[in-house]
């Protein structure tokens, strides 16, 4: 049993056939991509190849974005043109099996740098689902600078 329950706001449902060479869509048609492995882990030589990481680099980097405009419109700051850049890295770990490392980059170009870094830890800390979720399963890091 998971150490907390949520009351669903939202449910997104994908569906994959043949992993990561094969096929993948939402339920709701909003999404479908193949193939999905990159070269370097065996895939096709095909380029703009889709991988779950750019799928999951980029959930977590709207997300994270989402939590920080809402921390920060709790304290009345202004984040506007906020960008997040999230990038994913997939690669085997320590004592077998594959890993996740996530680089988050937060730019906030309205606060200071100390007032963006203070913001991008309490998003992690607090706020972020996909924070929450991955907290102690992957490397992480977070970078924050302001103007």
């Amino acid at each position: 049993m998971p150490a907390y329950t949520i009351k669903p706001l939202v449910t997104a449902t994908a569906v994959n056939t043949g992993g990561r060479n094969g096929h993948s869509e939402t339920t709701d048609h909003s999404g479908q991509r193949q193939p999905f492995c990159a070269q370097g882990m065996g895939g096709p030589e095909l380029p703009r190849t889709t991988t779950p990481e750019h799928l999951f680099a980029a959930g977590y980097a709207a997300c994270f974005g989402g939590a920080l405009e809402f921390a920060a419109g709790q304290k009345k700051i202004d984040v506007k043109g906020t960008v997040v850049t999230c990038s994913t890295s997939i690669g085997p770990r320590e004592g077998g099996g594959y890993g996740l490392a996530v680089k988050m980059h937060v730019k906030v170009p309205t606060v200071s740098t100390e007032q963006a870094k203070m913001l991008a830890q309490e998003t992690h800390d607090v706020v972020c689902p996909y924070s929450h979720a991955t907290r102690g399963n992957i490397e992480f890091t977070l970078e924050a600078e302001g103007k």
